[in-house]
């Protein structure tokens, strides 16, 4: 996932990278697609609402509110969009809820693609699917989501449109 994300700079790397047929350009990728980590990175001292505003302030030079408010709804984020994120396992959102996030702090720059290194990275079968369930709701809008998973439960593997 580095290797395509154009993130990994030590080692030896061989081989093209196509998309539609065409040699990947970095620079163009770049501005075309989004990386979620595996491991969430939100702030804990603010709203779930004011770290998807920061990410679009940062990205986007528009309809700002308006790319926040779609995104929340389209995560499924709506009744914890004034829920403060806090710390892992002591206050604040759930795993899932953060895994969510993390993918909704990237949805709102706008992009073609995002890939996700592991997003149902240390879930259990149901906040999966809750997190794969975000997934496809972006996938349906047209958005090209590649990610990365290990054991998916059986519904996550059928939930997939192209397994590679």
């Amino acid at each position: 996932m580095d290797v395509l994300a154009g993130r990994k700079t030590g080692g030896y790397i061989c081989g093209n990278i196509t998309i539609s047929g065409y040699h990947k350009k970095q620079e163009t990728f770049a501005r075309v697609s989004g990386y979620c980590e595996q491991n969430d990175i939100d702030s804990p001292h603010v709203i779930v609402y004011e770290s998807l505003l920061y990410s679009a302030w940062l990205r986007l030079s528009g309809e700002i509110n308006s790319e926040t408010r779609k995104v929340i709804e389209l995560v499924e984020l709506n009744r914890l969009k004034h829920a403060i994120v806090g710390l892992s396992g002591v206050i604040g959102l759930s795993r899932e809820q953060r895994k969510v996030l993390t993918i909704a702090v990237v949805l709102v720059a706008n992009l073609s693609i995002i890939l996700m290194d592991e997003p149902t990275c240390g879930l259990h079968a149901r906040p999966a699917a809750v997190v794969m369930r975000a997934v496809r709701n972006i996938v349906d809008t047209g958005i090209t989501v590649v990610c990365t998973i290990h054991q998916p439960s059986i519904d996550i593997f059928e939930s997939y449109d192209e397994v590679k």
